[in-house]
């Protein structure tokens, strides 16, 4: 596991196209995921213990989310030749037994991610309905340990501002995970 910090949020930035497989079987764009408020396109992998430690965090926030009109999409870019735990029937397995409530893709190629400048698992990036890029921060305070309950929400926080004034806030802290798992090319 080898320990990354995203780097600041480039405010402005659109977000990249996409049309990916997702665990429901359909092929998704970037379109078709977008909200009326913005969107938030989260990398996420079943393998990762960052990731393992908020996924149920993540489906709560995203119901919460979906109220303000935000669209949500995770992607699972990692080599799952060297990480079978992240192949596309553990992503529909992981999916299902997390009741998750959003689009769960692969990015077999690992293009998307590049196209969006991720790094790790989790890394979040929030558009405003213009499509440019407002946050680039972490789910919440908590960090790995998934019982804490009382934890600074600042995804949460940060996409209801930027559904209300289609602006995200200035401050930001970075995401914290393991890096993507590269393909050698």
């Amino acid at each position: 596991m080898s320990l990354m910090h995203t780097p600041v949020c480039e405010f402005g930035l659109l977000a990249a196209d996409f049309k990916l497989l997702g665990v429901d079987g359909k092929q998704w764009t970037r379109d078709q995921c977008m909200g009326e408020s913005g969107l938030l396109v989260m990398f996420i992998c079943n393998h990762c213990p960052y990731v393992k430690s908020i996924q149920q965090r993540l489906v709560e926030d995203v119901a919460v989310l979906q109220q303000y009109g935000i669209g949500v999409v995770a992607i699972m870019s990692n080599n799952p030749q060297d990480y079978p735990e992240d192949s596309f029937l553990n992503m529909q397995a992981v999916a299902a037994d997390k009741n998750y409530n959003f689009p769960y893709l692969i990015d077999p190629d690992q293009a998307v991610a590049k196209a969006y400048g991720a790094i790790c698992t989790p890394d979040f990036f929030a558009y405003n309905s213009a499509k440019q890029l407002q946050y680039r921060g972490r789910l919440d305070s908590s960090g790995m340990d998934a019982n804490l309950h009382n934890a600074k929400r600042d995804l949460v926080d940060a996409l209801i501002l930027l559904a209300k004034t289609g602006k995200g806030p200035r401050e930001q802290i970075p995401s914290m995970g393991c890096s993507i798992k590269w393909i050698e090319s």
